[in-house]
């Protein structure tokens, strides 16, 4: 990847809506906090299955074990957002597993609490709106489920915008946070499951079935038409992150990653870098590879920033300015840099 498409991406107003917090650490803290707690620096950017994944990924909970860590944490990825061109941030995270305040469910409130707090902090600094998203590991069981809904629903007035299902879908279809969904809409969040990632279009359907606002990856979409059309038809937004499907194996390279033939069906997309230190990339230079490496045009990847303020969950007076600013990004002959 060339420079020059990076800083004309920093410059491209956008709303990042698929990042998971902890995993958005920068490398250099991370090997500062594995040095100092005398442990190995987990796997980077290569993972033989996605059980490790997610074993790499359980080592970046680990080290957030103090409120401190969290704040620098937030600080950190808050400040990489504004550096990148977000102007709205939402991540995920699971508060339950918190190593700064150990306890389970019981502890939940008390981690939302820090993590909500140093990212409005952070916001205010860098100039960046950020909003929380509350995950259930849909491989943890029902009544998990519904302590993730009920745990986001009494935060949902202070930070928290929806509620999200993260982990192997294979095995645990969206159709078992049904009810805790319901829980997260009367609470009037929103619902963006992960589904179509390591499953197929069947699992984009249900999650369309449940009234999902987004769905985070659902790129198995493009092996069924219908669902394709649907996705078309009522506009929801897949928020998608193409590097990260080639590091897991979903697809085997940029070059036949389903972006351009999701676009192309009509269907809106965001780009998001998922989990940035484990695959290596933030979210300009996943613009700056969708122009390079999949063939989409500045005008296209307009569309997609576009999309991605619009189904934000940011208010107005963050999106509509910058919906402003990316027009004019768009007719900018030498757009700043």
């Amino acid at each position: 990847m060339t420079a020059a498409p990076s800083r004309r991406f920093a410059a491209l107003p956008k709303a990042h809506l698929h990042v998971h917090l902890e995993a958005a650490v920068r490398e250099s803290t991370l090997r500062q906090w594995c040095d100092d707690d005398e442990v190995p620096v987990p796997p980077l950017v290569t993972y033989p299955d996605f059980t490790e994944f997610l074993d790499a990924y359980g080592l970046l909970i680990a080290l957030l074990r103090t409120p401190e860590r969290i704040e620098r944490l937030l600080d950190e990825v808050v400040a990489d957002a504004a550096a990148q061109g977000v102007v709205a941030l939402e991540f995920a995270t699971i508060p339950e597993r918190s190593a700064a305040f150990p306890g389970g469910a019981t502890a939940a409130d008390a981690a939302l609490e820090c993590l909500l707090s140093a990212a409005a902090d952070a916001g205010r600094r860098h100039g960046v709106w950020t909003g929380a998203i509350v995950s259930i590991d849909r491989s943890a069981g029902p009544e998990h489920a519904l302590e993730s809904a009920r745990l986001a629903a009494r935060w949902a007035d202070s930070g928290v915008v929806a509620l999200g299902l993260v982990a192997d879908e294979r095995g645990h279809p969206v159709s078992g946070a049904a009810e805790a969904f319901a829980v997260a809409r009367d609470a009037g969040l929103g619902v963006v499951p992960h589904a179509g990632e390591l499953a197929g279009p069947a699992e984009v359907c249900a999650a369309l079935g449940l009234g999902a606002d987004r769905i985070q990856h659902g790129v198995r979409a493009v092996e069924d038409p219908a669902v394709l059309e649907l996705l078309a038809e009522r506009g929801v937004c897949l928020d998608v992150c193409p590097t990260s499907n080639v590091v897991l194996g979903v697809y085997p390279s940029l070059g036949e990653h389903p972006l351009p033939h999701l676009l192309d069906a009509g269907v809106r997309c965001s780009l998001g870098a998922d989990d940035p230190v484990l695959f290596g990339v933030d979210v300009v230079e996943e613009y700056a590879r969708a122009h390079e490496q999949m063939g989409l045009s500045e005008a296209r990847l307009t569309e997609v920033a576009r999309a991605s303020l619009e189904v934000s969950f940011a208010p107005a007076d963050v999106t509509a300015p910058a919906l402003t600013a990316l027009a004019q990004w768009a007719s900018a002959t030498d757009p700043p840099v």
